[in-house]
């Protein structure tokens, strides 16, 4: 039986009775290399209080604030006709097979006169009773009874499973129509205050105060609960009434015994009956399993009389059942069951079972009692009759609805189990699971058939999780591709309570089996789920951990949806996403992470340290207390930290953050602009600048002055006795004798050296000091201020004109020198007319100790002016 058809299939019929359309040609095998394209991921949209929610099966659900336009409106209640169809898809599906008979409610007629007598009033009532008991069949026939009492009509709502939130958007999907619309608490709770209803809850589970507080969120609502005398009772307070159903007596139970087999019991079934309303304490689930226990013993008493009618070969009528197993009958007769097998009938029942129902209940163990869908069966089984093994069960009373499914019933999975129906329970856990990921993941079923069969899957996951190992390269296991495909699922049919189950369960499977991959989706979809209830701090931890698993795997597609949900959070929580919560920009774009090592400054710029409050600038210190390293006493030099969380003292807006960022690289551009204008205008002036006053032409081409090899000299021209001349080089200034004898002491320039001989005249000077009156010898300038005097040769006349001059070079050619590596002049000069006359100069007096201080500097110190020797001087 197709799962994804819920028609009948025989005859090559559709269920309506029409020709089945022909089925479309399949896809050649050699196309794409034998590859079939893959099927598009489902999305699912929803609206979840103020978020609008996309299911996301690859990536991750993504998540934002609900655009205005996308937010529906107020939602509406449900009509009468739409309130019976979804109570009609509440009730599990009848199994395929015979009918069964319809059996009474007996002595119960006093109980149920009460609970609807006090729903009628606006009372909640606490049905309690054992299981078995028969409160599920009670509760069915009191919802009947008031099915006008309330103007919203009655409501048939399950708590297995369920916590009093979940059971508040059961109630608000039960009664108003909001598809594709998860409200938020504070919502949820005024819409359900308004619905008026009698609300039928079975099997509910909890007490205490989440009991209180479901009643208080829904003061226009009768509620009739069903309970097992272990569930926390309701507060001491609480507005609510109880009433506890008992067991049959032996009267009611001989009765429901005979309306079970059809027939009249004999003597000796009747005393066997009374052993067993002793031994059962009058509960009606044993009396209807043991008429399932007399109906089979009548069916192999007739198989065994038709064999001795008909023969061996011959054709046995149809109301002979045959059986699987050896009854040992012996003389045509097949005893009753014995006290013990009454009491536990369950392994006795399924031996005379068919092999197809057998297997459904050693997949029921397995499960923890969930049975699958019938349409699951024949996959399961591998039968394709197998769905017609539910109904088998269902008449031994082996099951028992439970919602929309069905259960093993009260006691039978302990039975079954002793009696080694749950020694293969880990390999049906695991077929049961690998045929539930195919189907949970394929494009044609919905998730709200999904959420029905959630009770089987999560059972499934329960079963394989601790058992997880790494799987080999290049699988995945099957706990965790269970969980992959029914989790958007579950997500996408409001079934977040399941969903949150399959998530946790998923996230343990991934980390047993080393799925950096999964574990990252899971932990993602944990984030968004705990984002969804208003958790933060619990969506911020699971959203940095699924972000850090997806940036060890370079998954840039999932780290871009954990990082815009991250931004959601931080938004919420009032925090400055730029600076703790790792690189989102405002927009929640992704922008590259820097490297642990090395210094990386936030999207929107680094906050100033001692701006920000609760940050104080370090005081100077006192003058005279710095420290060798530069700082003062009790200073250390300011260190700005930003932490990776959420939070931080730095919030600035967006908009900050980015005219910070502009700020800072007009900054920077400003300065490099400046920097080469400087440079460019230097590079300018100095290619613009007088070529006279380049450094170049001061500076001789000759190599520095050093001692020769065959003499003590610096490679300086030497003069000749009684003459001069310029430095090879072309330096300015005049060169000054100096004395060669160091005196007694040996030492030169001290006071005993001898006084050096005379210049400028045809006659020795009678001057110790070698300078001449102003009267004779033309040795001063016209304005007597003494002019140095330079050695020249004998025999010729000393000048009179530009030679005087200290920048006027020396008409005498410059005598060579001995030391080879000095060179010639760089260029030839000019050689002035000795006749003209030369301008008066200061002159300064030449002492033994050295020169004194003039304007003209010796040849032993630096120029402390350039002095231009390109330009000619003037001839008066």
């Amino acid at each position: 039986m197709d799962p994804n058809n819920q028609g009948s299939e025989e005859y090559g019929h559709d269920a309506d009775g029409s020709t089945p359309r022909q089925r479309p040609p399949r896809d050649a095998l050699t196309s794409d290399f034998g590859q079939h394209t893959p099927a598009l991921a489902r999305t699912v949209q929803l609206v979840s209080g103020d978020y609008l929610l996309t299911v996301n099966p690859v990536d991750g659900s993504e998540i934002e604030v609900c655009p205005p336009g996308e937010r529906p409106g107020r939602p509406v209640k449900l009509t009468a006709a739409e309130r019976a169809e979804i109570t009609r898809a509440a009730k599990p599906h009848v199994p395929p097979g015979p009918a069964r008979p319809e059996l009474p409610l007996l002595e119960r007629d006093g109980e149920r006169e009460r609970l609807v007598r006090l729903l009628a009033r606006g009372r909640s009532v606490r049905l309690i009773g054992p299981a078995g008991s028969g409160r599920t069949t009670l509760l069915d026939a009191v919802a009947a009874d008031c099915a006008d009492l309330a103007p919203d009509g009655v409501v048939r709502l399950t708590g297995f499973h369920r916590t009093q939130t979940d059971l508040l958007y059961d109630l608000f999907y039960a009664v108003y129509s909001a598809p594709l619309y998860r409200p938020e608490p504070d919502e949820l709770r005024a819409l359900v205050r308004e619905a008026g209803a009698v609300v039928v809850l079975d099997d509910v589970e909890f007490g205490g105060a989440a009991l209180d507080e479901l009643l208080d969120a829904t003061p226009e609502c009768a509620f009739l609960i069903s309970a097992t005398p272990d569930v926390p009772a309701p507060s001491a307070d609480s507005m609510i009434e109880e009433l506890f159903l008992d067991g049959l007596d032996r009267a009611g139970g001989l009765e429901l015994l005979e309306r079970s087999v059809g027939r009249v019991l004999t003597e000796e079934e009747a005393n066997w009956a009374g052993d067993l309303w002793f031994e059962s304490e009058g509960l009606p689930l044993r009396f209807v399993q043991a008429g399932a226990l007399l109906r089979q013993r009548d069916g192999l008493r007739a198989r065994t009389d038709a064999v001795d009618a008909f023969g061996v070969f011959g054709d046995i009528p149809a109301d002979a059942q045959p059986s699987d197993t050896d009854t040992g009958a012996e003389d045509d007769v097949v005893p009753l069951p014995s006290l013990a097998e009454g009491a536990a009938p369950a392994p006795l029942l399924a031996s005379r079972l068919s092999a197809s129902a057998r297997d459904t209940l050693r997949f029921a163990v397995a499960l923890g009692g969930e049975v699958p869908h019938q349409a699951h069966l024949p996959a399961l089984v591998g039968d394709t009759h197998a769905d017609a093994a539910l109904g088998e069960l269902l008449g031994c009373a082996l099951v028992s609805p439970v919602g929309s499914h069905y259960r093993l019933a009260a006691g039978v999975r302990t039975q079954l189990e002793a009696a080694g129906y749950g020694e293969d329970a880990q390999d049906r856990a695991l077929t049961a699971a690998q045929h539930y990921a195919w189907w949970a993941g394929h494009p044609s079923v919905t998730p709200e058939r999904v959420c029905a069969e959630s009770d089987a899957l999560l059972a499934a996951l329960a079963v394989l999780v601790p058992e997880n190992t790494p799987p080999a390269d290049d699988e995945e296991t099957t706990a965790v591709r269970l969980a992959r495909t029914a989790a958007p699922a579950f997500a996408a049919g409001l079934y977040w309570s399941a969903w949150e189950r399959v998530l946790l369960a998923g996230a343990e499977a991934a980390r047993l089996s080393g799925e950096v991959s999964e574990q990252a989706y899971f932990q993602h979809e944990l984030g968004i789920l705990a984002l969804c209830g208003d958790e933060l701090d619990l969506a911020r931890t699971e959203l940095e951990a699924a972000i850090g698993l997806r940036g060890a795997l370079a998954d840039k597609r999932g780290m871009v949806a954990g990082r815009r949900a991250l931004t959601l959070v931080a938004d919420r929580a009032g925090d400055t996403p730029g600076l703790g919560s790792g690189p989102v920009s405002a927009a929640g774009e992704e922008v590259p992470d820097a490297r642990y090592e090395e210094s990386a400054s936030p999207p929107g710029g680094v906050p100033a340290v001692f701006g920000a409050a609760g940050h104080t600038p370090p005081q100077p210190s006192p003058a005279g207390s710095a420290s060798a390293s530069g700082y003062g006493a009790g200073e250390f030099p300011a260190t700005l930290i930003s932490s990776r969380s959420g939070g931080g003292a730095h919030k600035v807006s967006g908009i900050q953050r980015l005219v910070g960022g502009a700020r800072r690289n007009i900054v920077a551009v400003g300065a490099g602009a400046l920097l080469a204008a400087v440079l460019g205008t230097v590079v300018t002036l100095g290619a613009t600048s007088n070529p006279g006053d380049a450094p170049s032409d001061r500076v001789g081409v000759n190599p520095s002055a050093s001692a020769g090899g065959d003499d003590d000299s610096l490679g300086a021209d030497k003069a000749d006795d009684g003459s001069a001349g310029n430095d090879s080089n072309g330096d300015t200034g005049t060169a000054t004798s100096r004395p060669t004898d160091p005196g007694p002491d040996g030492t030169m320039g001290t006071s005993d050296d001898p006084t050096p001989p005379p210049t400028g005249g045809d006659e020795p000077s009678d001057e110790p000091t070698g300078t001449k009156t102003p009267g004779g010898g033309g040795s001063t300038g016209g304005d007597g201020g003494g002019g140095t005097e330079s050695p020249r040769p004998s025999g010729h006349p000393t000048p009179t004109g530009p030679t005087d001059d200290p920048t006027t070079p020396d008409p005498t050619p410059p005598t060579p020198s001995s030391d080879p590596t000095t060179s010639a002049p760089a260029s030839p000069e000019p050689t002035p007319d000795p006749t003209t006359p030369a301008p008066s100069t200061p002159a300064t007096t030449t002492t033994a100790s050295g020169p004194a201080s003039s304007p003209v500097q010796t040849a032993s110190e630096p120029a402390s002016a350039p002095v231009d020797t390109d330009t000619p001087t003037p001839v008066i």
